[in-house]
C-alpha cells in the first residue's frame, strides 16, 4: 500500500520558523526526496528545545508528495438527538462538556446538569473574589461552565497518551475556535482569555443537536434500584428518572463525596498534593532558560519543570504558567485557595508555578485505611489555617523564598499579581511540618538546577492545594460503572480519574463510548 505521507525530524532556529523556503530546503535535504516532488507540506509538531545555546525548535514536518492521499476528516459529526435516548451528564467542566459532544455524535441525548452559571455570568462572581472578597460557594473559579480549567490557564499538555485520543481533543478544540497552532505545540496552551468563547461555541453546538444545559442545577440526592441509578434529584427539589449518570463534578465538588458516602456508595481516599504557588519575574525565568538570551523576540515567555524527592515524597513544580496570574480559587468563604492562569499571549510580567508535595494518604497523622475522608480533611484544615492566618479574607498568606527556607518573616514584598492581596506570615507555622520541611529543602535544590530560581524575589502563595481530587470515586475499569452501582460513570479529575483539560476530556469520551458499547451489546 503506498504511504499517506513521510515524517521528517529538522531543527530551526527562532527566527527560522518564519522562513518557509529555508525550511523545505532543510526537509529536501533530510529527506532525500525532491522538491519537485513534494505536493504538499506542514509542520507537524513543534517544541523548544533549550538544554543548549543557541535556543533551537525541534520540528517533526509531514510531506505529502504528489498523487500522495491528504486525509481529511471532520472533527466532529453530530447528529439530531432531540429524541434519543437521555444520558445525564452532571458537570459542565472539560469531562462534562466533552461527554456532551460525544455523546451527541453518539446519537445519545446529553442532559447537562451544571451547579454553577453560564461562562459569561461566572465573570462577575470571579470579580466579586478578586475585589470584594467574596466567595459564591456555587459560582467561582472551580465551579461554572468549562469548570475550573476555563479560568486557570487553559494549558492542554497531558502525558497520558494511553487514556485515548489525544488528537481528537484538540481538534474538537480548533472545530470550536481554538488556534490551530495547539495541534502543532507541544505544550499547547490556549490562554483563559479565549477559552469562554470555545465553551460558549461547544455548548451551542449540544444544544443545536437536541441536547439539554442547565444552570444554577445542583445535584442534590440520587436513588438507586437494585444497586442501579434510578433518579437524581436537582437543587433538592427537583426528581429526574436516568438510567445512565455521568458525574463529572470536579475536584472541588466535595458535597459529592459527602453524598456517596451518606448513600454507602463506596469512595476511597486518594494521594493528592499541596503545598505554595510561587511567583517570579518572567523576564528571570526566560534568562535562565535561554542562557542569558531573555531579549529574543523570537521565543515564548519561558516555562521549567521541577521534581526532587524529598525525605521519601516526591516535590515537583505543578500547572506552571508563564507570563500569568495567580487566582484566588476558594470554594467557600472560610478558606483560601491559590491557583495560576496564563493569557492567550503570555505576556504578564510575572511567572508563577505550583510547587507541591505529593501525600499519600498513609503520610498523614490521622490515617485510617477505611477512611476515605482523611486526605480531604487534611486538605481542608491547611485552607482553613490559611485563611485565618492572613486575617480571615481571600488575601493569602505569603512569604519571600528565601526568608521561608531561612526561617525569616518577610518585612516587605514586591508587586504580585494576586488580586485580593497578601499577608506577611511565617510559612512554616501555617504549612504543617510535612509540607514546609520538605518545600524548604526542595527549594535549595530547584536553585541548584536553574541558576538564579532560588532568590529571594521570588513570592510563596499559600496554599496550592486543588492539584487533584484527594478522593477516589471506584468504577470499573472495563464498564467505567461504579463498583458497586450500575449506571453511575465517575468520570474525570473529581472521580480521580484525570489530571488536566485533555485527560478529563478524553476521559469524558471514554464513558460516552462505555454506555453506547453497552446498548449496542443489548
Amino acid at each position: 500500500m503506498r504511504p499517506m505521507s513521510t515524517l521528517v525530524q529538522i531543527t530551526a532556529l527562532p527566527h527560522e520558523l518564519e522562513d518557509h523556503y529555508l525550511l523545505l530546503n532543510r526537509v529536501v535535504q533530510k529527506s532525500k526526496i525532491r522538491k519537485d516532488d513534494i505536493g504538499d507540506w506542514r509542520i507537524r509538531k513543534r517544541s523548544i528545545d533549550a538544554r543548549n545555546k543557541p535556543v533551537r525548535f525541534n520540528l517533526q514536518v509531514e510531506i505529502w508528495k504528489y498523487g500522495e492521499e491528504k486525509k481529511v476528516i471532520p472533527p466532529f459529526v453530530p447528529q439530531d438527538v432531540a429524541e434519543a435516548k437521555e444520558i445525564a451528564i452532571i458537570g459542565a467542566g472539560p469531562a462534562g462538556l466533552y461527554a456532551a459532544l460525544r455523546a451527541v455524535e453518539a446519537g445519545l441525548k446529553p442532559v447537562v446538569f451544571e451547579r454553577g452559571k453560564d461562562v459569561r455570568a461566572r465573570r462577575h462572581d470571579l470579580a466579586k473574589i478578586n475585589k470584594e472578597q467574596i466567595v459564591n460557594p456555587e459560582s467561582n473559579y472551580c465551579f461554572g461552565e468549562g469548570g475550573a480549567g476555563t479560568y486557570s490557564d487553559g494549558k492542554l499538555y497531558t502525558r497520558s497518551k494511553k487514556r485515548g485520543n489525544v488528537l481528537k481533543a484538540l481538534e474538537w478544540f480548533v472545530e470550536f475556535g481554538a488556534d490551530p497552532d495547539i495541534l502543532v505545540d507541544a505544550h499547547p496552551h490556549i490562554g483563559t482569555n479565549k477559552l469562554p468563547k470555545i465553551i460558549t461555541a461547544m455548548r451551542e453546538a449540544v444544544i443545536e443537536a437536541g441536547g439539554e444545559v442547565h444552570f444554577n442545577s445542583k445535584l442534590t440526592d440520587l436513588k438507586l434500584k437494585d444497586n442501579h441509578i434510578e433518579s437524581i434529584e436537582v437543587n433538592a427539589e427537583k426528581w429526574y428518572s436516568f438510567d445512565e449518570v455521568i458525574l463529572a463534578t470536579g475536584h472541588s465538588a466535595r458535597d459529592i463525596f459527602y453524598l456517596l458516602h451518606g448513600k454507602n456508595i463506596k469512595i476511597e481516599a486518594k494521594p493528592f498534593a499541596l503545598g505554595v504557588r510561587i511567583e517570579h519575574q518572567q523576564k528571570l525565568i526566560d534568562k535562565i532558560q535561554y542562557h542569558g538570551d531573555d531579549q529574543n523576540p523570537y521565543l515564548p515567555p519561558a516555562s521549567y519543570s521541577l521534581v526532587e524527592q524529598m525525605e521519601g515524597l516526591g516535590v515537583y513544580s505543578f500547572c506552571m504558567c508563564p507570563g500569568g496570574i495567580i487566582a484566588p480559587c476558594a470554594t467557600d468563604q472560610e478558606e483560601v485557595v491559590t491557583n495560576g492562569w496564563s493569557p492567550s499571549k503570555r505576556n504578564n510580567p510575572y511567572s508563577n508555578s505550583g510547587i507541591v508535595v505529593s501525600i499519600e494518604p498513609s503520610d498523614l497523622p490521622d490515617y485510617k485505611p477505611d477512611d476515605p475522608f482523611v486526605c480531604l480533611d487534611f486538605q481542608k484544615l491547611v485552607e482553613k489555617n490559611c485563611w485565618e492566618a492572613a486575617g480571615k479574607t481571600q488575601q493569602v498568606p505569603a512569604q519571600r523564598m528565601k526568608d521561608f527556607v531561612e526561617g525569616r518573616i518577610s518585612k516587605d514584598f514586591p508587586k504580585t499579581s494576586y488580586q485580593p492581596g497578601i499577608v506577611s506570615v511565617d510559612l512554616n507555622k501555617v504549612l504543617p511540618d510535612l509540607i514546609a520541611r520538605r518545600l524548604r529543602k526542595a527549594f535549595v535544590q530547584f536553585g541548584k538546577k536553574l541558576k538564579g530560581y532560588y532568590t529571594n524575589d521570588a513570592v510563596l502563595h499559600a496554599p496550592e492545594s486543588r492539584t487533584s481530587s484527594p478522593v477516589l470515586i471506584p468504577r470499573d475499569p472495563e464498564t467505567l460503572e461504579h463498583v458497586e452501582v450500575k449506571g453511575l460513570y465517575p468520570c474525570g479529575e473529581g472521580a480521580g480519574y484525570a489530571g488536566g483539560i485533555i485527560s478529563a476530556a478524553i476521559d469524558g469520551i471514554n464513558c460516552v463510548d462505555a454506555i453506547s458499547m453497552k446498548y449496542t451489546a443489548l
